[in-house]
């Protein structure tokens, strides 16, 4: 694959050098609770200069100076993430094995892992997109159908994107098209360097051997679906098939980062719980007082596998049901009930639940039974969300934060829920986790 432009390079990796020295100092002023002072900076400063050679020797070999790096900007975030988790066993190796440099940054090192991952990726996001370093393509898209339409209307509607088609080929016009005159000349002519294709698409296949000469005028070629996905953030519904799960879903268990998770919802349950128990009460009181009727509310609930498990709920309307229609149960919210569902403090008791290990704090959110045979016989592979573990809040709430009240709705979601089927990491949790802590923020208006 091409390297970007030398300037661009170069300007990328000294952009990196500078977030690399800026998270240090940030990491030693939230490790001291104080601006560094100089002499402290530069102690590790030096040794840490040694680091970011390896370092940044790291970020080559795994292509952050490539262009599908600046394409599918989505996965940047998932790869500074695993290699600045490699980068810390390298420093880890050195301060230990030599020791003459006088400190052993425990505690700063992993400080800095999460500071350095927060800045790198803000910067190559974005910091290289403000300073117009992503140069743009020009590409052509070969597809068919309305998410073809709809790929090729947002990207070229949106100047922050890097490329830009200049035609699209529909594949459903092929046979009335001189694609020598009308498609080859024009990619030659116009220094059309990527061109983004529906692999999937039969009708694609007659004009395979004609493309296949690009390669060597150095024109690249990307799946359409990858762009897709990197664009609207869920998996286009026309590619789901038997063969779509049997390629990227597999039902066996990802045990290094199941692990970590699942260490991860346990640590974060408890320390959730610990405020959680002082507001309990308060929120007892003003159920009680609003009408009276009972605390909580645990209705059944398909978790993974397809087994059904209850929730704990603080209880939000006066009568409570299994899964009718939002719109249909607004007359029966109470008032404290509006608030609790606003704020999400009615789902603070479903901790519990995850100490219990039937949800996650991040998955596909769990729904009634009753629903779920419904949607099983209109929607198509909809049981395949179940898989996984359930969480409190997922990748399709992030997107989508109202309950579905369609079958078309419904099935948007599931998009988003296969998205985090195929591409779950601890990276995507993160992101879901601060998008959902933003969701949170807007609503109480602060």
């Amino acid at each position: 694959m091409r390297l970007l432009p030398s300037f661009q390079i170069v300007t990328i990796f000294a952009g990196d050098i500078v977030m690399l020295f800026f998270s240090l100092f940030v990491t030693l002023a939230f490790r001291y609770f104080e601006l560094p002072s100089t002499e402290l900076f530069v102690l590790h400063a030096l040794p840490f200069s040694y680091l970011f050679v390896v370092w940044l020797t790291v970020f080559y070999i795994a292509s952050l100076y490539e262009p599908h790096t600046v394409i599918f900007k989505s996965k940047i975030p998932a790869t500074i993430l695993n290699v600045q988790a490699v980068n810390s066993i390298i420093a880890v190796l050195f301060f230990y094995f030599i020791p003459a440099f006088g400190i052993t940054p425990k505690t700063i090192l992993f400080l800095y892992l999460i500071i350095s991952f927060v800045f790198v990726s803000a910067w190559r996001i974005w910091g290289v997109q403000f300073l117009g370093l992503r140069k743009k393509e020009h590409a052509v898209l070969i597809g068919s159908g309305e998410e073809t339409r709809k790929l090729y209307r947002v990207v070229n509607d949106n100047p922050l994107y890097p490329m830009r088609f200049i035609t699209w080929l529909d594949l459903e016009k092929l046979p009335g098209i001189d694609f020598e005159q009308e498609v080859l000349s024009r990619i030659y002519e116009e220094g059309i360097s990527l061109i983004v294709i529906d692999m999937k698409n039969e009708k694609v296949l007659p004009i395979l051997p004609k493309l296949y000469n690009l390669i060597f005028s150095h024109v690249r070629f990307v799946e359409q679906y990858r762009i897709y996905e990197d664009i609207f953030d869920r998996i286009p519904l026309s590619l789901i098939s038997y063969n779509w799960f049997l390629e990227n879903v597999s039902s066996h268990a990802h045990f290094g980062y199941d692990l970590l998770k699942r260490i991860m919802d346990i640590a974060l349950a408890v320390v959730l719980l610990v405020p959680t128990l002082v507001i309990i009460p308060f929120v007892m009181l003003a159920i009680k007082l609003d009408d009276g009727g009972p605390f909580f509310y645990s209705p059944l609930r398909i978790g993974e596998g397809n087994r059904p498990f209850r929730i704990f709920k603080f209880r939000t309307m006066s009568v409570m049901d299994d899964g009718k229609a939002l719109s249909a149960n607004a007359n029966k919210i109470t008032r404290v009930g509006g608030f609790l569902r606003t704020s999400r403090i009615d789902e603070l008791p479903q901790l519990w639940n995850v100490l219990a290990g039937d949800l996650s704090l991040i998955g596909p959110r769990p729904e009634f039974p009753g629903l779920v045979d419904v949607y099983h016989k209109q929607i198509p592979y909809y049981n395949m969300r179940h898989l996984i573990k359930p969480g409190l809040s997922g990748w399709a709430q992030v997107h989508h934060d109202k309950p579905p009240q369609t079958i078309d709705e419904t099935t948007e979601k599931l998009a988003y829920d296969l998205y985090y089927l195929k591409n779950r990491s601890l990276a995507l949790d993160v992101k879901i986790a601060l998008k959902t802590i933003k969701t949170l923020i807007s609503r109480t208006g602060l």
